[in-house]
C-alpha cells in the first residue's frame, strides 16, 4: 500500500508516543541514587526538614484527631501467599496461673493479692498498619541507593535501609477517596487506581498535591477489615503508572493505602511481578504505607491533616507496624 511522507511521518509520530508510554523494560529498571548522598538509607523522607514540621504543626487547628491502625487480633488479614505467618498472641501469665506456678517465688498469698497478666505475639512484620522500608524489594539483589544483599544483609537483617533508620514522620497528609469520587462505597475487586482516577478525585475533593506530602488512598477495603477472607481476596489498588505520578509528578514522600500490598494485581509489567513495590522501595525511595485505616477520614471528609506517625525501631527489619494519627490542619 502507498504511504505519502506526510502519513509516514504521521505513523512514526504515533510510534514514538506509544514508545514513550511504554512501562520501563527490565534490563532500564535499576536501584535509585540517592540525591542525598552515598550514605542515605531513607529516601525522600529527607524531603522533611525542622521548617517542614513547624509548618505543619502550626496549621493544626485541635480538637478531633484520628487513629489511622487497625486492631491486631487472631484471624485478622495478613499475607499468606508466600508462606508468613500469621499473627499469634498468647499468653505467658494469667492471676490464676501465677497463684500455681508462682513464678517469681512470692508465695500464694502475694500471688493472690497481686493479680499479674503477661502476653507474647509473633507475626509477620507486615502485618496490620505497617510501613515499608526501603529494603523490602530491590532489583537484581541491589536496594535502594545501590546497597546489595551480598555486602549488607547479614544473618540478623539488612545492616543498612532498615525501619529503624526512619525518623518520625510528621508531614502534610491527604486522604485521595476515589470510591466517593465515583459515587461508589468501594471499588470492586481488582480495580486499578489510575493517574485519571487520583486527579478527578482531588479535583471534587478541591485539594492538591505538594512535594512532601504523605498521600493515603482509600479503596474502601477496609469495610472488610473483620472479613480475612473477603479483605485478601483480589482488592483494588494503585497501579504503576499512577505510583509514577503521585512520585516524579505530584512529589508524595510516601504512599499508602487502606489494602494490604498497596498495587493491584496482576502486574501491568511481565518483568516485574511487584512494580510498584520495586517503583518506589528500589527505585524512588518512596516508603509505603498498607492497612491504614480512612474510613473515618473518609466519613468527615477531611482530606488535608497533619500525619503524624513513628513505625517501632526493628534493627534490620524491612517493616515495623505503625500508629499514625491525622489531625485536621486550618
Amino acid at each position: 500500500m502507498h504511504q505519502t511522507r506526510h502519513d509516514l511521518t504521521r505513523t512514526l509520530c504515533a510510534l514514538l508516543l506509544v514508545a514513550t508510554a511504554l512501562p520501563a523494560t527490565a534490563e532500564q529498571r535499576q536501584p535509585g541514587t540517592s540525591p542525598w548522598g552515598p550514605d542515605d538509607e531513607i529516601g525522600r523522607l529527607n524531603l522533611m526538614t525542622d521548617q517542614s514540621r513547624a509548618q505543619i504543626l502550626s496549621r493544626i487547628h485541635g480538637g478531633k484527631s484520628y487513629d489511622l491502625s487497625v486492631e491486631f487480633f487472631i484471624g485478622m488479614p495478613s499475607w499468606q501467599a508466600a508462606g508468613d505467618p500469621h499473627y499469634r498472641i498468647w499468653m505467658t501469665h494469667t492471676p490464676h496461673g501465677t497463684v500455681i506456678d508462682d513464678p517469681l517465688n512470692q508465695g500464694e498469698t502475694m500471688n493472690h493479692h497481686v493479680s499479674y497478666t503477661g502476653s507474647a505475639v509473633s507475626m509477620y512484620t507486615h502485618t496490620g498498619t505497617h510501613i515499608d522500608a526501603l529494603n523490602h524489594f530491590g532489583l537484581d539483589g541491589r536496594i535502594w541507593n545501590g546497597f546489595s544483599a551480598r555486602a549488607h544483609l547479614g544473618d540478623r537483617g539488612w545492616r543498612v535501609a532498615g525501619v529503624e533508620n526512619f525518623p518520625p514522620i510528621i508531614a502534610r497528609g491527604v486522604l485521595i477517596d476515589i470510591p466517593a469520587a465515583k459515587g461508589m462505597d468501594k471499588l470492586p475487586d481488582g480495580y486499578r487506581v489510575t493517574r485519571r482516577d487520583i486527579e478527578t478525585a482531588l479535583g471534587k475533593q478541591k485539594v492538591s498535591l505538594e512535594e512532601g506530602d504523605v498521600v493515603l488512598l482509600r479503596t474502601g477495603r477496609m469495610q472488610n477489615y473483620d472479613n480475612a477472607g473477603r479483605y485478601m481476596h483480589n482488592p483494588p489498588g494503585l497501579g504503576y503508572h499512577a505510583a509514577r505520578y503521585l512520585v516524579e509528578t505530584a512529589g508524595a514522600m510516601v504512599i499508602g493505602a487502606d489494602n494490604l500490598s498497596l498495587e493491584a494485581f496482576p502486574s501491568e509489567l511481565e518483568s516485574d511481578y511487584v512494580p510498584v513495590h520495586t517503583y518506589l522501595l528500589a527505585e524512588q525511595g518512596t516508603p509505603i504505607i498498607e492497612l491504614a485505616y480512612l474510613e473515618e477520614l473518609a466519613r468527615d471528609q477531611v482530606y488535608e491533616f497533619a500525619f503524624i506517625g513513628s513505625p517501632l525501631k526493628f534493627r534490620g527489619a524491612d517493616a515495623a507496624p505503625l500508629r499514625p494519627t491525622a489531625f485536621p490542619i486550618r
